[in-house]
């Protein structure tokens, strides 16, 4: 019978205990491991498959946590948590109450640095050597890197700074091809060039002009290997360069022949690897109701372009792809490209819909007010994930959009009820709207089951009146109007309940404002939003400014990093679900 190594391996010293023939059989356990809780609990699969060899390299040769690792985005970061004192509790992994998703300093002394957005490695690892540099240390920093998270600007910030200095830094590339869907760019050809043949490395190549001593490319999967190479980069000072190539969902052939799916399959069958069947909805998502939109709008208006940072399928955007390839664009991880790309190409009288996550969008926030709203061009940007996206937690919430777009001139800020109303606004933005817009939705799907219904003519900063009342006005934007509706319609005293999609958080219904303060001297917004500098607060300016006597209640996001768990869950925690909205009218009653 095979001997068990997993069982008894807590922390790293356990591994370090171990001769190099065991890890092997580490590895195959480890993979084992992985595979079984996340074919039941769901989360990232094929990325942490595809660096258990890596991972276990890392922690054998290293003296982790005092050499530090630092892991881009996270995705595949499984394998360490396990080896880190957190095997026991990773059935919890991505469940409201338990571990995080992603490395968190918080949780453990080995995630060294908070991650969750890509390429952010390299500046974090190079801020931790120079820090250990001037304090004497010799305490080693390594940063794992996917190739598509290196392509991003960021990284190359990084880079270019790192072979500048004398600093401690160890970065390796874990080239796979692939981020969550394929690799794009030049890069991406380049390192395809450097592993097919050996010649650009004989000469020179990129991150040698950098100053980095460059070794690779190397078997990922091949403990001899790493081992070696890795042993020999401890004891080279200076920026170095390891190249090793990896297959994402090694040791699961569909998550191997599949890595796109099975970047994060759900649940699956852990012994076959096909994915279970989910009870097919009725409801589309959000994101497929924008996917085939967009191409219904393509074929009436020729000008239309699709532009996304990495998120094809993410967003939908391949729906666009597939009809239209030379009008859709992956840029790759760059978000400040992506929206001064959409501007560009809006001054040259195309309608471009740059598509992009809520929280993605952060990233290219001085583009957004330098390159697009400054210059008043008509960029329309389609922001999925809006509001609380469940399982990933706090570095994927889109809560903080309608406050950092809200205080920024000639942007119109749009909050669809529905998919119709999602339908509508785009319809509206692409007939020559003269600002930008930004248009946000959530994760998931919606609650109608015929959606593509004939286009309809938006008015830009107009509100709606869903049901009338007689003593409370509750006023919303987006699809935390369906938890309003149905509080208020389960409530006795529910003729007492007014309800108002306000749709725009910029420009407000000014006119449809008045005409509430006129007759409500009770006023509940509602957001999915922070309330800090969101809906509410440009309620209550507007409020302010006339001098209405009435109360505000703000209801929202609470000002602190919500964490992870089903929306449900933290829309209770958040106190906006239907039994806290409830639970306030009565009060307010």
């Amino acid at each position: 019978m095979p001997k068990k190594l997993l069982k008894n391996i807590n922390f790293p010293s356990d591994i370090r205990k171990l001769s190099v023939n065991d890890l092997p059989l580490l590895a195959k356990e480890l993979r084992e491991f992985i595979i079984d809780v996340v074919a039941t609990k769901e989360g990232h699969l094929g990325a942490s498959l595809g660096v258990v060899e890596l991972t276990i390299a890392l922690h054998y040769l290293y003296d982790t946590p005092t050499d530090q690792l630092v892991w881009d985005v996270g995705h595949q970061a499984y394998g360490h948590k396990i080896l880190t004192g957190r095997k026991n509790s990773f059935h919890t992994n991505r469940q409201y109450g338990g571990i995080s998703g992603f490395p968190k300093r918080s949780e453990s002394e080995y995630d060294t640095f908070g991650v969750g957005h890509s390429s952010t490695s390299i500046s974090a690892a190079l801020g931790m050597a120079i820090a250990s540099k001037l304090q004497g240390s010799s305490k080693q920093h390594i940063a794992i890197i996917g190739d598509a998270s290196i392509a991003s600007g960021m990284a190359f910030e990084a880079l270019n700074h790192a072979g500048d200095t004398n600093a401690n830094l160890l970065v390796i590339l874990n080239d796979n091809a692939i981020g969550i869907d394929p690799s794009v760019g030049a890069l991406k050809d380049y390192l395809t060039r450097i592993k097919s043949t050996r010649s650009d490395i004989e000469q020179h190549n990129i991150f040698e002009a950098l100053n980095f001593d460059y070794s690779g490319p190397i078997d990922g999967h091949n403990f001899e290997e790493l081992l070696l190479e890795l042993n020999r980069l401890k004891q080279v000072q200076g920026p170095k360069f390891l190249h090793i190539i990896t297959t994402k969902g090694k040791g699961l052939l569909q998550a191997e022949q599949n890595q796109v799916k099975y970047h994060a399959p759900g649940k699956f069958d852990k012994i076959s690897g096909d994915v279970l069947p989910k009870e097919k909805s009725k409801f589309t998502k959000f994101q497929d109701v924008f996917g085939k939109t967009i191409v219904e709008l393509a074929y009436q208006n020729t000008k239309i372009v699709g532009i996304t940072p990495a998120m094809l399928s993410g967003s939908s955007l391949n729906n666009l792809l597939n009809k239209f390839p030379e009008r859709t664009f992956d840029v790759g991880i760059a978000e400040q490209h992506a929206v001064t790309l959409a501007a560009g190409m809006a001054t040259q009288g195309i309608v471009p819909f740059c598509t992009i996550y809520s929280t993605f969008l952060q990233r290219a926030y001085d583009q957004i007010i330098h390159d697009v709203a400054l210059q008043n061009l008509p960029v329309i940007f389609c922001l999925d994930r809006a509001g609380l996206v469940g399982e990933d937690g706090a570095t994927h919430h889109g809560v903080f959009d309608l406050a950092y777009l809200s205080c920024i001139p000639n942007l119109i800020i749009f909050a669809p009820r529905n998919e119709v109303e999602l339908r509508n606004i785009m319809y509206t933005a692409q007939l020559g709207l003269k600002k930008p817009i930004a248009i946000r939705y959530p994760r998931g799907v919606g609650k109608l089951e015929k959606w593509q219904l004939p286009f309809e003519k938006i008015v830009i900063g107009k509100g709606i009146c869903i049901k009338k009342g007689s003593k409370i006005a509750i006023l919303s934007v987006g699809t935390i109007a369906d938890n309003v509706s149905e509080a208020i319609n389960s409530l006795d005293e529910n003729k007492a309940i007014a309800h108002y999609d306000m749709r725009f958080v910029k420009p407000l219904d000014k006119e449809l404002l008045n005409t509430i303060f006129n007759f409500f001297n009770i006023i509940v917004t509602i957001e999915d939003g922070t309330v800090k500098g969101g809906f509410g607060v440009a309620v209550l300016e507007y409020a302010s400014s006339i001098n209405y006597k009435g109360s505000i209640k703000i209801l929202g996001i609470p000002d602190v990093f919500v964490d992870h768990g089903t929306v449900a869950q933290l829309q209770k925690d958040c106190f906006i679900d239907v039994l806290s909205i409830q639970k306030i009218i009565k009060q307010l009653l």
